[in-house]
């Protein structure tokens, strides 16, 4: 991906985003919308015509192609968004604020165990092991039935607090339409596969956090807390940490791109 996309001087993703900033005068907002928006057309796009893209070349083969195109797209959007975060009209500073820092810093972190609950089998995403969709019901499930847009909320507000500029409330917005349409999407596909048996699932669950539960659906085993106990979590904290600490150097790689 480095040699045919990414690589400065050479690399596609230089025309490609050269090509969405014409559409829009180089506005900024206007550009990471764009961007966005390719990445949830394709990303989105190739998840609902997965069925009939696994009958025709395998599920492994598919997942191995949904990534090829994913993973270029969502790059070009972290380095854009990296380089430009601080290019928006500026609406508000609240990093002045006592405790502002810790309260940003621990809403992120708590956002990626929503963000990655369900992807426990990482032979799985990188497509050694046969991709499967999965029904689940327990964990951070019980919780919420999308916990990857709750997370990417939990993230937007952080992140939007923190730089407080036009630019981050377009991406928050822009990322938070793609994955509300997620929730639908993702419904519909889990309705198309298993039918009666998620319609049983959804009755138990609910996409605003906690619902279930307050309301009866969702009945907590006594021992729920031992969903929680699994090495894969000590792995997304171990991530989430990572990723903090590497800020300095995902930053330093954006700027050398100048996307």
């Amino acid at each position: 991906m480095y040699m045919v996309w990414i690589r400065p001087g050479g690399g596609l993703a230089e025309d490609y985003l050269a090509l969405l900033e014409s559409f829009t005068n180089d506005n900024t907002e206007a550009t990471i919308l764009l961007i966005l928006g390719v990445f949830a057309l394709f990303h989105s796009g190739l998840a609902g015509l997965r069925p009939q893209g696994e009958k025709l070349i395998g599920a492994r083969a598919y997942r191995v192609m949904f990534a090829l195109v994913s993973l270029p797209l969502a790059t070009v959007a972290l380095v854009y968004f990296i380089n430009h975060r601080y290019s928006g009209t500026p609406l508000w500073d609240l990093r002045g604020v006592t405790g502002m820092h810790e309260f940003v810093w621990l809403l992120n972190f708590v956002s990626f165990y929503f963000l990655y609950p369900s992807t426990f089998n990482i032979l799985e995403v990188a497509a050694v092991d046969e991709p499967k969709l999965h029904l689940w019901e327990t964990g951070i499930m019980r919780i919420t039935r999308h916990p990857q847009a709750v997370g990417q909320a939990l993230w937007c507000f952080a992140h939007t607090l923190w730089v407080g500029n036009s630019f981050m409330v377009t991406t928050s917005l822009g990322l938070m339409a793609h994955h509300l349409f997620g929730c639908w999407h993702g419904d519909r596909r889990l309705q198309a596969k298993y039918g009666e048996a998620f319609e049983k699932v959804k009755a138990r669950t609910s996409t605003m956090p906690f619902a279930a539960i307050a309301d009866g659906r969702q009945q907590l085993p006594k021992d729920y807390y031992k969903e929680f106990l699994r090495a894969p979590y000590l792995a997304v904290t171990a991530f989430t940490l990572g990723a903090y600490l590497c800020h300095p150097l995902m930053q330093q790689a954006s700027y050398s791109l100048h996307w």
